[in-house]
């Protein structure tokens, strides 16, 4: 008898991939396991790996240490992802292997333009206005 699972289960086991993926392409980043002289050069955090919700595809963001030579970091990932999508499959187990799609991690860049604005002497004195 085939079980059923519920959206919520459906969600934290897409959840948990992207997470195993994350790891995995951390690790082959970390211990320069891909053979690519822009990679080896740069140190490059995963921050987030998005599943869709059949596990079929991945979206990983990316940040290169101090926001160094983004696209060139970029270039280079997504000029091996063939290996990196091998060794994923490889590691994760599934009977199919997501494939992966690179792109720059962006929070970042938001988070501090917000953090501009909010420094910004016109939104401070407003905010010191509603107190």
């Amino acid at each position: 008898m085939k079980q059923h699972s519920t959206p919520e289960q459906q969600s934290v086991r897409v959840l948990k991939v992207g997470e195993r993926v994350r790891h995995i392409l951390s690790e082959l980043l970390v211990r320069q396991e891909v053979h690519d002289d822009t990679l080896s050069a740069h140190a490059v955090s995963v921050t987030e790996v998005r599943m869709t919700p059949d596990l079929r595809h991945a979206m990983a963001y990316i940040k290169p240490l101090l926001g160094r030579d983004e696209a060139a970091v970029l270039k280079a990932l997504r000029t091996n992802t063939a290996f990196f999508q091998k060794e994923v499959a490889k590691r994760l187990g599934l009977k199919f292997a997501p494939k992966l799609r690179f792109a720059a991690d962006e929070s970042f860049d938001e988070a501090e333009r917000i953090e501009r604005l909010l420094r910004d002497e016109k939104v401070v004195r407003d905010l010191q206005d509603e107190d």
